[in-house]
């Protein structure tokens, strides 16, 4: 109740702010989680290359696919982890890219709102 006390002395134009701030921000906690999620694959990937790397050429490997193991030769799994990483890494930056802009958009929305609660008239609040 107190709450919506206080959002009706604020105006209708502060509180889509409000709410657009709070998308921002739920949107870049899931480009953050998203790209954890990729670098902790990336991490494996790697940490797969480096366990296949002294193997012999020769070794009998599996490679995952879906619910079933697939013997696969050497060369052929680490191109997959190559290529894997490198997709990986892709999605990552492009994550980053998103992360930017939205990081932006939140500063942004964060002083206007701060200078429409503090001037009340600020002139560029828009």
């Amino acid at each position: 109740m107190i709450r919506s006390a206080k959002m009706q002395n604020i105006s209708p134009k502060v509180q889509n702010q409000l709410a657009q701030l709070q998308q921002v921000q739920q949107q870049l906690q899931a480009i953050l989680s998203q790209k954890a999620q990729y670098e902790m694959a990336v991490r494996e990937a790697k940490r797969a290359q480096e366990e296949i790397k002294d193997a012999a050429d020769d070794a009998t490997m599996y490679l995952s696919v879906g619910t079933v193991m697939v013997q696969k030769k050497k060369d052929v799994i680490d191109q997959k982890l190559v290529e894997k990483v490198e997709m990986l890494e892709l999605r990552i930056k492009s994550l980053e890219k998103q992360e930017k802009l939205l990081q932006g958009k939140f500063e942004q929305l964060q002083a206007q709102i701060k200078s429409a609660i503090e001037g009340k008239s600020a002139p560029n609040a828009a």
